[in-house]
């Protein structure tokens, strides 16, 4: 027996994350992304893929709560489309499902546009509330329990500050895209992709923390200088 592995009668003690009777479709996944993962998706990000999150990345930073009601169904149109996407593996109608999934979430959106902020909020928070989790050092296995937290902080921040929420929401969005775009740019050279892989083994804080500050900023533009006033007004 190596010492990675665990006896059986050891291991059916142990506290486990999930009771074993939860469904399966209610069941938290039993690995949530960790900085590694993210970086090995940034290093086979294609180029064209990399420039177009830059590209989203500053939009949603600078104008994201101008464009909200646009950008917003465009995040349902993707997210519908990576549905349609999974049902159409199945089916010889991959490419049919992604784009009638994607259509159908962006036309439902548009009326239910405050209640599309909130799952939005929901969705930002969960990834966030993991990703403070798995920084802080605490245990992966409870990740879930970090995800929950932060969907139902975000999901009714929401409800109660709006326009913050939506600022708030869009820059990290925003700071997100434009950091892994720019780390997938990055990742096409052989000279600078160790550099950046040692480095951010050694800090792994500094990932977030390239991520957090452009989401400070982009909040403070959009708040502040992003809204010039109108002629007459002062």
């Amino acid at each position: 027996m190596t010492p990675t592995e665990i006896p059986q009668n050891i291991a059916q003690k142990l506290p486990q994350a999930v009771p074993p009777d939860w469904p399966a479709w209610f069941r938290p996944p039993s690995h949530w992304p960790a900085q590694g993962d993210l970086v090995q998706w940034c290093v086979h990000m294609s180029p064209g893929l990399a420039a177009l999150m830059i590209i989203l990345g500053v939009i949603y930073l600078m104008f994201g709560f101008k464009l909200f009601k646009a950008l917003v169904m465009l995040n349902a149109a993707a997210v519908g489309a990576a549905i349609g996407l999974v049902l159409g593996q199945k089916t010889e109608m991959g490419l049919a499902l992604m784009v009638l999934c994607g259509f159908v979430a962006a036309a439902i959106t548009w009326p239910l546009m405050k209640w599309a902020i909130a799952v939005m909020g929901a969705l930002a928070g969960a990834l966030l509330g993991a990703c403070v989790w798995q920084t802080c050092g605490l245990d992966p296995t409870f990740a879930w329990s970090g995800a929950l937290t932060g969907l139902v902080l975000f999901g009714l921040l929401s409800f109660i500050l709006f326009r913050g929420s939506v600022t708030m929401y869009m820059s990290l969005q925003g700071a997100a895209m434009l950091i892994f775009g720019l780390l997938g740019m990055l990742f096409k050279y052989d000279q600078v992709a160790p550099k950046i892989n040692n480095t951010m083994a050694l800090r792994p804080f500094l990932l977030p923390m390239a991520i957090i500050i452009p989401t400070i900023i982009g909040m403070l533009f959009q708040q502040g200088g992003g809204a010039a006033p109108a002629p007459g007004k002062k």
